[in-house]
């Protein structure tokens, strides 16, 4: 299921209102007023061309350039597919499994304190999963541990449709695939080992998931994580208030479980699934500065980062230095890279949830990260926002000398 996956990695590689005339809002530095009206205007085109084949009425962007103070911010749309109120770049979207790279940052620091070790094994940390007790915390994070994940079983997330509104716990999601496991998988993408990661943290500190995170990052001044947020459960009005509508609309044969969800706006259901995997809630702008924080900055010591940035091939599981135009995509700790014909080799992750898409890129020879975002979680083929909107961003960028 695509749920709170990595998306396609990059694949291939306004209800009551006019289209374009939807709602806009935008922020810039001083002498970046004709730059963000054309990222304005690739936000709109995205929003025009894609509103009914995505079920979209929401386009936000972020731009964080080398060395400059502020981001680049431009939104476009209504917070909810009906109408209502206008997007702003302060508007919240649930960003996925973006969360994963959060849950892995944690998991360096405490190797970094001499805590533990990513080379650790299941067995030291969580003995009550016997079957597992092989799996290394490395494999965890760079989903070649061959465990399942809970969201690929029709029986959790129909119950989870179900009765969308019921808490469920990381215990109850593990043991829910638990104690499967595919021998020799190479590269399987798995939430489950994120929940695994997120309870080893919690082991490991003695406090609690949101607790570590709370005090590790959001608080961290560094990082200027204004509007992110965590919680297990179900967030609070204060947060859903600013957060758009997203929904679900995919009709993938994979989606089966979810039917009756089918159209829904899922803002305001818990989000209790998703967990270390992929609860938080953010604006584009905060994800672009935890995106620049993750690849360079004081997030990680050099050791931990080049561990980060260690990579293995989707295609195979296998170690890879780097990837190519033939072998395209490779996934870290909780980051992903892929090359692409028009936009070169990026670090990058499409976070989604039922509801939502997040999508940054770290170009690392121009020093920039692109961040789009987008509601709705549509059928696969439908999904162009890393075939389209990246790319058209990036071109603006490039045509006014900041790439």
């Amino acid at each position: 299921m695509r749920k709170i996956s990595a998306a396609v990695l990059v694949a291939g590689a306004l209800a009551g209102l006019p289209l374009g005339a939807s709602a806009a809002s935008s922020a810039a530095p001083a002498g970046d007023t004709a730059l963000v009206a054309a990222l304005r205007a690739d936000a709109q085109a995205y929003l025009d061309a894609r509103h009914v084949p995505e079920h979209i009425s929401a386009v936000s962007v972020s731009v964080n350039l080398k060395g400059a103070a502020n981001t680049i911010d431009t939104a476009v749309g209504t917070m909810r597919f009906d109408g209502g109120g206008a997007v702003t770049p302060a508007s919240l979207f649930q960003i996925g499994s973006n969360t994963k790279a959060f849950t892995a940052v944690m998991i360096l620091q405490l190797e970094a304190e001499g805590k533990l070790s990513i080379e650790d094994k299941l067995g030291k940390w969580l003995p009550q999963y016997p079957a597992w007790k092989d799996v290394t915390i490395r494999q965890l994070l760079d989903m070649t541990s061959g465990i399942p994940t809970y969201d690929d079983d029709a029986s959790v997330m129909g119950a989870y449709a179900a009765h969308p509104m019921k808490h469920l716990t990381a215990q109850e999601l593990i043991g829910a695939v638990y104690p499967k496991l595919v021998a020799d998988a190479g590269w399987r993408y798995s939430n489950t080992n994120y929940l695994l990661a997120q309870t080893i943290i919690e082991k490991a500190t003695g406090h609690t998931y949101a607790q570590e995170l709370q005090s590790r990052v959001f608080a961290n001044p560094a990082l200027g994580l204004h509007s992110t947020y965590y919680e297990p459960y179900a967030y609070p009005a204060a947060i859903t208030n600013r957060q758009v509508s997203g929904y679900f609309t995919s009709t993938d044969a994979e989606n089966a479980a979810l039917k009756p969800l089918l159209g829904k706006d899922v803002k305001l259901l818990s989000v209790s699934w998703m967990q270390g995997a992929g609860g938080i809630v953010s604006t584009p702008a905060d994800v672009s500065r935890w995106s620049r924080a993750l690849y360079e900055g004081p997030l990680l010591a050099d050791k931990q980062r080049r561990e980060m940035e260690t990579l293995v091939s989707l295609a195979n599981g296998k170690p890879i230095a780097v990837t190519t135009p033939k072998d395209p995509r490779g996934f870290g700790l909780g980051v992903g890279q892929t090359t692409m014909k028009d936009l070169g080799t990026f670090w990058f992750y499409q976070g989604e949830t039922l509801g939502y898409r997040v999508l940054y890129g770290w170009f690392a020879k121009s020093d920039a990260v692109i961040v789009v975002a987008a509601i709705s979680q549509p059928s696969a083929k439908d999904d162009k926002l890393g075939k389209d909107l990246m790319p058209a961003v990036y071109a603006t960028l490039k045509k006014f000398g900041k790439l």
